[in-house]
Formats: structure tokens, C-alpha cells, sequence
């Protein structure tokens, strides 16, 4: 039987414990917002591209308490359950490699059944429409590692190397979405090691960030999305104010200015329509 993970305010949580059975999980589809622009003279209109509105999950379930008097304390609990001033996590057990980041978005009133049991049906809002992986590129490639699931579109596990120490490598991104520092998706690019006039570019975006500086052996220099740091100190006047993101598949990666022995690591998440 499916179930809903639920994880508030750092607290992972078994919806079950109050009572409650998951009759569905259901997502919308994603909302195109696609912007056209008239122009005089010319037949229809010019697309100007497409972007994502948020999306909208709905979860049903029932309730059923003791007696008539726990069916209401069980009522207030599920109540204060879905109070959310901040965004709550919930992961389907039928997908346990996604997860979502959502608000409730709607009001809800259990339907009674009978005097201690009744359904009610709660609408989500997801801000970013995409749902992101439990694990990390850091994480294990391997199903005992409990993070992972089937249709995450991952190769085999031997070919992905997120932990480097030469100048020219491979970064695989198995979602179906580019990550973007600029969308608020995580994406931390770690170097340690010496370097003078450090740069790294991704050739399959095109995208390039440098650093017009050095660092010793036991510097490390940081690009966590937007920001640029040396040993946790900000260098970005002292960058081009450039940024990486990742295509989905393979991105060629490419290091100039390196000095000695090197690590670079990157660790991020995927994303899925």
C-alpha cells in the first residue's frame, strides 16, 4: 500500500501513525508559459519561449479513528499537521528516489464516512516544478544506499565520477533538467589545490568562470551557485561573475591554470519534470 513520507521542520514523519491511509497521490502536468509577441506585417506571432508555472499535487486520504471522540482529537492533529509556514518535503513510497517541495495550497474538511471516519483530499503547491532526487552526486550509486530508485535515468554506476584530479573530465546530469544556479538549484563545484588565473568551463554550455588570482595547495576555492569563494571568503569582484550549469547527459568539463595535484568535486541534485 502506498504512503506518503512527510518530512516538516526536519522531522521525517509516517502520516499512518495519525491515522491516516493513502487513497492517491496525483501530480498535474507541468503549466507552459509561453510568451508571443505580435509583430506588424507578419502572419501570427513570434514564440519568444516557454517557461514553467509551479505545480499542483493532490493527496486523498482517509481517516479513521477509535470512536467518535478520537475521530475529532485526530481531526485537530491532521489539522495542525498541514499547517505549514514553511515548505514541507514528501516523498511517494511508490517513487522513494523524488522528492517534492511543496506548501498545502488548499483548504480541506474531512467528509465523514460514519461517526469515527471520514476522507479528505489536500491540494499542494510545488514553487519549483520539478521534482528533485533524494540522494546527491556525493551519495553511493547503489540501491543499499536507500536514495535511489529505477527510472532516474542513471548509467551504470562505474561511470559516474563526480571526484577528479585531472584537467579534463565528464559530469553526468541523469535528470531531465538543466541545473541552473540561477533556478535555485544547488550546485557546488569544490577545488583544492594550487592555481594561478583558475578557470573552469563547461563545453558543452559554453559557460566559463574564472578567477583572476591564485590559490596554494591548501586553498580551496568554491563556486556554490552564484557565489565564488576562496577558503569560505567571497572573490567574486575578483571573478568574471560568470556561472556553471549542467545539460542533461554528459557535460564536458575543462580546467586551465591548475597547478600540482588537484581534487575537484561537484555535488549537486537532479531534476525531473
Amino acid at each position: 500500500m502506498a504512503y506518503l513520507t512527510i518530512i516538516k521542520n526536519g522531522e521525517t514523519i509516517d502520516h499512518r501513525k495519525y491515522g491516516l491511509k493513502l487513497l492517491s497521490f496525483r501530480k498535474e502536468s507541468l503549466t507552459h508559459r509561453t510568451k508571443y509577441e505580435e509583430n506588424d506585417g507578419r502572419h501570427g506571432v513570434t514564440d519568444m519561449g516557454t517557461t514553467f508555472g509551479e505545480r499542483k499535487l493532490k493527496a486523498k486520504f482517509l481517516m479513521q479513528g477509535v470512536d467518535h471522540i478520537d475521530y475529532q482529537l485526530m481531526i485537530d492533529e491532521v489539522y495542525a499537521l498541514f499547517a505549514c509556514e514553511d515548505p514541507i518535503e514528501l516523498i511517494d513510497s511508490r517513487q522513494p528516489g523524488k522528492v517534492w517541495t511543496v506548501k498545502p495550497s488548499s483548504t480541506f474538511e474531512p467528509e465523514d464516512l460514519n461517526p469515527r471516519s471520514g476522507t479528505f483530499e489536500i491540494e499542494f503547491t510545488s514553487a519549483l516544478p520539478f521534482a528533485c532526487s533524494v540522494g546527491s552526486t556525493l551519495d553511493p550509486f547503489t540501491f543499499s544506499a536507500e536514495v535511489w530508485q529505477a527510472g532516474q535515468g542513471l548509467p551504470p554506476s562505474d561511470e559516474l565520477k563526480y571526484k577528479h584530479y585531472t584537467s579534463k573530465f565528464k559530469i553526468f546530469n541523469a535528470g531531465n533538467v538543466n541545473i541552473d544556479p540561477c533556478e535555485e538549484m544547488p550546485l557546488n563545484i569544490t577545488y583544492k589545490g594550487a592555481s594561478t588565473k583558475f578557470a573552469i568551463k563547461n563545453k558543452t554550455t559554453g559557460q566559463i568562470v574564472s578567477y583572476d588570482g591564485t590559490s596554494r595547495a591548501t586553498d580551496i576555492l568554491k563556486l556554490e551557485g552564484l557565489r565564488h569563494l576562496k577558503n569560505g571568503v567571497s572573490i567574486y569582484g575578483n571573478t568574471n561573475r560568470g556561472y556553471i550549469a549542467l545539460k542533461p547527459g554528459w557535460n564536458d568539463i575543462e580546467l586551465t591554470g591548475t597547478s600540482g595535484k588537484f581534487e575537484i568535486t561537484f555535488d549537486f541534485f537532479f531534476f525531473y519534470k
